[in-house]
């Protein structure tokens, strides 16, 4: 199980000293335990994997806000910090669809529908995303989308 094997990460990042990926996992872990309560769960019992991985996905999407966020702001140092934790969180996520997967479901999901103008972008992207399982960059499927549809 996913969770359980974060916990026991979380554990050798003590051992080892690891100060980032302790911190980060311990962040994960909290918003698990979030999770749960957010579900009307005790926070004592177990998320089944596929809830896990969305809140990886969402934190990692967080991380991505922020990085970019800094990045503007001039503020490279805390940028760095949240790369590094983007670093680790991705460890555990699922492997993401490459560009040309993307541009594949795109083009299946176009010619599925048939005449498509902008005002239908949104939904050309969900049908992407749920065609690729969520694998995918939200941001490089919009990107893929409005390149296609132009």
């Amino acid at each position: 199980m996913l969770y359980e094997k974060i916990k026991e990460d979380m554990k050798e990042a003590l051992k080892a000293r690891d100060s980032v990926r302790l911190t980060t996992l311990r962040g994960l872990l909290g918003a698990i335990t979030n999770e749960l309560v957010a579900q009307k769960r005790k926070p004592d019992e177990v998320l089944e994997d596929d809830g896990v991985l969305s809140v990886i996905k969402r934190l990692i999407k967080q991380r991505k806000d922020s990085i970019e966020q800094f990045t503007n702001g001039g503020r490279d140092d805390l940028a760095d910090n949240e790369k590094a934790e983007l670093a680790v969180l991705e460890h555990y996520a699922p492997a993401q669809a490459s560009k040309e997967q993307i541009e594949n479901a795109v083009d299946s999901v176009l010619q599925s529908m048939g005449e498509v103008d902008q005002s239908k972008m949104g939904i050309v992207i969900g049908m992407v995303m749920k065609e690729l399982q969520g694998n995918a960059d939200g941001a490089l499927v919009k990107e893929v989308v409005s390149e296609k549809i132009q």
